[in-house]
């Protein structure tokens, strides 16, 4: 038998002993992904928007608004994200009745992805053209009308493109919540392929991972690129 196919023959016998906990792997994953995407837009939007509106020299510049908002994203951003997870220990106990978990290891990764996306947001704004809330301003719009009829619609390709990037950083985040019992693709890589010493199963978990950010990437450059008629 050639090395390529005592390969194959190594990996088919791994996935048929752990085919069931490499999908429920992926599917821990995509819970992961799936919740903390959604706080971004939900959550991240607006934050976002406030920094971006509040701002000295912005349309609504609230400097006391602004400090703390800024604040918050800096911080968060510049934790280190096991050490976050650490940190939130506490508040993720109060939540949830337990640290363990899918779930409650996905809160931390909420966490990091409003900070994460509200500075994505505050960019892509700032690079549309300042002539757009001007006109808008002009016409009478409220600022609430400027920022959803003016301001988003210019910067929708820009802001799923920065959603696109957002998720695939918070997939590499995710690899790490096995620490806290969250599971997901990279807990299964590390546990069933590093620490069980089957190099051949961990390598084809890496695989899976990079078809996955490499689908998204491609997914999302298609829908900005549509969404883009400039």
């Amino acid at each position: 038998m050639s090395g390529a196919e005592d390969v194959f023959a190594s990996l088919g016998a791994s996935l048929a002993e752990r085919g069931d906990d490499l999908v429920e792997a992926l599917g821990e994953t995509g819970y992961m992904l799936g919740v903390s995407l959604a706080a971004a837009v939900v959550f991240g939007l607006p934050l976002g928007a406030a920094v971006y509106l509040t701002r000295p020299g912005g349309i609504r510049p609230q400097r006391l608004v602004w400090s703390v908002a800024n604040f918050l994203i800096n911080v968060i951003r510049s934790f280190p994200f096991l050490l976050l997870v650490v940190f939130l220990v506490p508040v993720t106990r109060a939540v949830y009745g337990t640290t363990f978990g899918t779930p409650a290891a996905t809160f931390s990764l909420c966490v990091v992805a409003v900070a994460v996306y509200g500075r994505l947001v505050e960019q892509i704004l700032r690079e549309v053209s300042p002539g757009i809330p001007r006109v808008a301003q002009t016409l009478g719009a409220t600022v609430p009308q400027t920022v959803w009829r003016f301001l988003l619609p210019e910067a929708l390709p820009g802001l799923v493109y920065a959603l696109t990037s957002a998720s695939i950083s918070l997939l590499s985040y995710s690899t790490v919540l096995g620490v806290v019992g969250g599971g997901g693709i990279g807990d299964f890589a590390l546990r069933y392929g590093y620490q069980e010493y089957d190099d051949v199963l961990m390598y084809f978990t890496i695989l899976v991972i990079l078809v996955i950010v490499l689908v998204i990437q491609a997914v999302g450059q298609r829908i900005s690129v549509r969404l883009d008629h400039r």
